[in-house]
């Protein structure tokens, strides 16, 4: 029975170094930044608006409890998620927290649910849509995002453009945005903007991950047309 018990007792320690790895919100959004493509330090410190130092040190917490991996780049070093079970146990603690925590639920209705005019979009009818030709996928992440991996198909204009861009897009067809994920709010942004100029615009409920765990055609590179 003692053999037991410090069989249970030593697993349950290396569980709970995941669970420590994610007892961060700053380390959260790294993992989300990373679940979009592989990213310099320098990078992902840029994206999540924390000095170098911070951005490393949370990195190799991350990376102690085997969630993400390095490589060397030249002088850099790049990062990327340890695998797609990574990005899949990062989506299951959301979908905890939003069923659990009623505070989650309270920030996703005010900021993401009541922003959505027309109904959103779910992968599926995407994916219909792609398929069909019925509508313009926009991809509204920075372009560092999207040239590591998008929607097959889908064009880049970064939310930061999109207003002086908005001649690029052709008018009488749908435009669907997508960006990081459900909790992600370029996207929403970006079809306010857009119903405000008067074209037919919605969102995608998830983001690049989502469609790409899913097994959907993604593409990277500069694919888009609209370099």
């Amino acid at each position: 029975m003692d053999a037991d018990r410090a069989l249970k007792t030593a697993l349950n320690e290396q569980f709970a170094r995941v669970a420590q790895a994610l007892a961060s919100p700053r380390r959260i959004e790294l993992l989300d930044l990373l679940a979009q493509g592989e990213r310099s330090v320098e990078a992902l410190a840029g994206a999540a608006d924390m000095t170098l130092a911070l951005a490393s040190s949370h990195l190799q917490i991350l990376r102690a409890a085997r969630l993400v991996e390095r490589r060397r780049d030249g002088a850099r070093v790049r990062y990327r998620l340890a695998g797609d079970d990574v990005y899949r146990l990062l989506a299951a603690l959301r979908d905890v927290a939003r069923e659990r925590v009623a505070e989650v639920e309270q920030l996703v209705a005010t900021y993401l649910t009541a922003r959505d005019h027309l109904e959103p979009v779910s992968r599926d009818e995407l994916a219909e849509k792609v398929a069909a030709g019925e509508a313009i996928v926009l991809d509204v992440r920075p372009r560092e995002e999207y040239l590591a991996g998008h929607v097959a198909g889908a064009r880049s204009i970064p939310l930061e453009e999109l207003e002086a861009r908005l001649a690029e897009l052709p008018g009488g067809q749908e435009v669907i945005a997508y960006c990081r994920g459900p909790y992600c709010v370029y996207a929403p942004s970006a079809v306010e903007l857009l119903l405000r100029h008067g074209l037919h615009a919605r969102r995608l409920v998830e983001g690049f991950p989502e469609w790409q765990l899913a097994g959907l055609p993604v593409a990277s590179g500069a694919t888009d047309r609209m370099s």
